[in-house]
């Protein structure tokens, strides 16, 4: 499996307003879901900057209340993402944000959610991407634009 650190990003404000000014290309986004965890540190940063609502998705038994949840599989297992029921209503527009895009389960699960719950995801952003494991194609195949920093080849 391969790992890789955004947090280079966080040393230099200029690299973490890049993240913010490439992703916020849709002014009608009136909601960012945040992928735990590091979706956790730049989707309230984007959700600040054009004034919209942050909602977390977390992994399973974090979240207090009612969840709705969603399972997925990746290239190494599977996981499930949950969010607050009524954390969105029908219509919201979504800007779905993580950290990095290797074969696109993680954001394709949470697209998969927000639809469920009555949202419309009209693109992705993640800071890092490995194009070799087509997450892109995969986002692209369902009509959604991704948005990326950096390249890993």
């Amino acid at each position: 499996m391969l790992k890789r650190s955004t947090f280079f990003l966080l040393k230099e404000r200029n690299k973490l307003e890049n993240v913010l000014n490439k992703s916020c290309v849709n002014e009608n986004v009136c909601f960012i879901p945040g992928i735990e965890s590091r979706g956790f540190i730049f989707g309230p940063s984007i959700a600040l900057a054009i004034g919209a609502k942050f909602v977390p998705l977390r992994k399973p038994n974090k979240l207090p209340g009612e969840v709705i949840s969603e399972n997925y599989d990746l290239e190494y297992g599977s996981d499930c993402l949950e969010m607050h029921v009524g954390a969105v209503t029908s219509g919201d527009r979504a800007l779905v944000v993580d950290d990095l895009i290797a074969t696109g389960g993680t954001v394709c699960a949470a697209m998969n959610l927000l639809e469920r719950a009555g949202a419309e995801v009209v693109e992705c952003a993640c800071v890092i991407e490995v194009p070799v494991l087509k997450g892109r194609e995969r986002l692209e195949s369902r009509g959604k634009p991704l948005y990326t920093l950096v390249d890993i080849v």
